[in-house]
């Protein structure tokens, strides 16, 4: 298989976690992005849009996209607004498979309140309706994907299962 496996979704759906796994029960590399545009940049991503704003990010990103598209067999953790530009969201399916993973806004909030120094868009008064709001603003970005996932209520190794079983489903058809 030469096709990458990119993992889509809003932040806190577990997109790196899950990646990573999966890339070690396939065999393949895991590329997280947000990773990559830190080691590219020297900084982290907060750091970037603290010192450089929204629009320099979203241009690492986009250049990001671009090259790890034009990869094969690896899988990819997008950071939770990637696909909102269509230019990446064609660059990472031009060889890969999107995969979207999901979770209840409920979930969303808890595991984003863990990490809120290390989203940069997250205010530190983010509410449960914020990210209600949010996920629906960008649904429409996340029909792209092949395969969805709920990462709700169920373990990494459960998520992993599901996605390899659509996966096996998929290029049955």
């Amino acid at each position: 298989m030469g096709k990458n496996l990119v993992l889509i979704g809003f932040m806190g759906t577990g997109k790196s976690t899950i990646g990573l796994r999966l890339a070690q029960r396939l065999g393949m590399e895991f590329v997280d992005m947000d990773r990559e545009i830190e080691a590219l940049n020297g900084m982290s991503v907060a750091d970037l849009f603290k010192h450089y704003g929204e629009v320099r990010f979203r241009s690492e990103e986009r250049l990001m996209a671009k090259k790890l598209g034009q990869r094969e067999h690896i899988v990819i953790a997008t950071g939770g607004g990637t696909v909102i530009t269509e230019e990446n969201t064609a660059a990472l399916s031009e060889n890969g498979i999107l995969i979207c993973l999901d979770a209840h806004p409920e979930d969303i909030f808890a595991r984003v309140n863990r990490k809120k120094g290390t989203r940069p868009l997250l205010k530190n008064d983010i509410s449960l309706n914020d990210i209600k709001r949010l996920l629906q603003e960008r649904e429409e970005c996340y029909q792209c994907a092949c395969i969805r996932v709920n990462t709700s209520d169920k373990d990494f190794d459960m998520v992993v299962n599901e996605i390899i079983q659509a996966l096996a489903i998929n290029s049955s058809d």
